[in-house]
């Protein structure tokens, strides 16, 4: 695959990048502020700290009424970072000790030393830039007890419970006016990977095979960024919901939940926002948007399986697209490298496939939940099968997309690793968990089954663990 881009969009990606390795208050001070110190310096509180009415750091006028909290060009005499590097024992410490556990949650050499820069730089915070309270995954956050809560909502709303029951559905993000559509994939068998004979075939898609696939639901579309965004920017997604009225609980629940970090250059890289589909993220933040998603409508979403993928992709058909074997008429239903003009496009512009999905094959890239193992169909199970993710990389993404000049990478059974170059332009040590930022190819699409699974495997569907690159690694990334 090569990936041509317009000379206008390299500048900006250049020019992004070049700039972006300076302190920045967004992408560097901002996420150090909201999981370490918002959280408790707040005069609200939050569902996880009470609020300190002492000192207020959401805010850049709150944060400066002391003047020694921080003072612009001198981090020596700003509370603010001197009372991060105090010694273990010290009373004054901040971030304090674990009121649960006892535990220190020190702030890591490299938060002290942005907060430092940032201080004796000017400390330039934009104006109405307000913080949040953000927790942290794995520092004193029970993610499983969060599961817990967002099972117990999802149980309680949800009420089919039959394949007779499964019906196509609209429904609107709470609190938000933005909408996605779900289609009822029916259950039955299918042959999973291609034949030997198929033109463009490799040799990861064999040996094929029957498998069986539970019913479930399939967004009509690929997620787009009106979808993603709500998820990706919790602040703007709070003042959207405002005039919406949500139960307070409901909020609670949504807020307690891991949000991504800032991203450091503009993710639609020029493309479009407006009824495009989001790009870029990691499988991380794909499986942390369903959790969140799952929270907001008590409807369970996850990412496919490669299984369910495919069997949706082809939708009863056997040949190499689900319109024939013939690449001819992909013009018609898929956006290539062929007819793209070097960019995504807007989703459910194409013609569908025969189970109404659009964009099943070409415009991104689709993730799924599964490890990428090129044997993995020699010992693949007989029924919803899943290789679960035991590894950083290599993940499977599925359809083909914008970037392809080949037809047969748009192929039904076409397979594609995740690899660490799609982090390579990322500035940061270690990686992010959030972006796949050289991925520009690549987004997801949400599933429902119909079947709604225990807290324990709810759990492992929205935290494969290993979303973190190997630190070993990061000089090589």
């Amino acid at each position: 695959m090569k990936t041509p881009r317009p000379l206008g969009l390299a500048l900006f990606v250049t020019t992004a990048l070049a700039t972006s390795r300076a302190v920045d208050f967004v992408k560097d001070v901002q996420p150090v502020l909201e999981f370490n110190c918002v959280r408790c310096h707040n005069p609200k509180g939050t569902d996880f700290e009470k609020g300190d009415t002492e000192l207020d750091l959401s805010t850049f006028k709150t944060a400066t009424d002391d003047a020694k909290t921080i003072v612009a060009g001198d981090a020596a005499k700003s509370k603010l970072y001197t009372t991060t590097v105090l010694a273990d024992d010290a009373k004054k410490l901040m971030p304090p000790k674990n009121k649960a556990t006892g535990a220190l949650e020190r702030l890591t050499k490299e938060e002290t030393e942005i907060l430092k820069t940032w201080i004796n730089e000017g400390a330039k915070w934009p104006d109405g830039a307000k913080l949040i309270a953000r927790k942290k995954e794995g520092k004193g956050v029970d993610e499983v007890a969060i599961t817990a809560k967002v099972h117990a909502r999802i149980m309680e709303v949800t009420k089919e419970q039959a394949a007779a029951e499964m019906k196509e559905y609209k429904m609107e993000i709470p609190g938000s006016e933005v909408s996605y559509t779900m289609l009822p994939i029916p259950g039955g068998k299918f042959k999973m990977g291609s034949p030997e004979s198929e033109k463009g075939r490799k040799a990861d898609e064999g040996p094929q095979h029957e498998v069986e696939v539970a019913p479930f639901w399939m967004e009509k579309c690929e997620v787009t960024w009106s979808e993603y965004e709500l998820f990706m920017y919790p602040a703007e997604e709070k003042k959207a919901r405002e005039l919406k009225k949500l139960p307070a609980e409901l909020n609670a629940l949504t807020d307690g939940l891991t949000r991504p970090s800032q991203p450091y250059v503009e993710m639609s890289f020029g493309m479009g926002k407006d009824g495009y589909p989001a790009i870029s993220m990691t499988q991380h933040g794909a499986n942390k948007y369903c959790q969140w998603l799952s929270a907001k409508t008590g409807h369970f979403y996850r990412l496919p399986t490669e299984a369910e993928w495919e069997y949706a992709a082809r939708a009863g058909t056997t040949t190499a697209y689900f319109w024939g074997d013939d690449a001819a008429p992909m013009n018609d239903y898929a956006w290539s490298g062929k007819n793209s003009d070097f960019k995504y496009q807007k989703v459910g512009r194409k013609k569908p496939n025969p189970w109404g999905l659009h964009d099943i094959l070409g415009n991104v890239l689709e993730w799924t939940l599964d490890q990428y193992a090129p044997e993995f169909y020699t010992t693949s199970a007989a029924a919803n099968p899943w290789n679960k993710a035991t590894k950083p990389y290599p993940h499977v993404a599925r359809g083909g997309s914008w970037d392809d000049d080949e037809p047969a990478a748009l192929r039904s059974a076409a397979r594609r690793a995740s690899d660490k170059s799609w982090k390579v332009q990322d500035p940061q040590l270690p990686k992010s968990v959030w972006y796949h930022t050289d991925a520009q190819f690549l987004g997801f699409r949400i599933v429902r089954p119909l079947k709604t699974p225990g807290v324990e495997e709810m759990h492992a569907y929205w935290n494969s663990g290993v979303e973190k690159d190997n630190p070993l690694l990061k000089k090589a990334e």
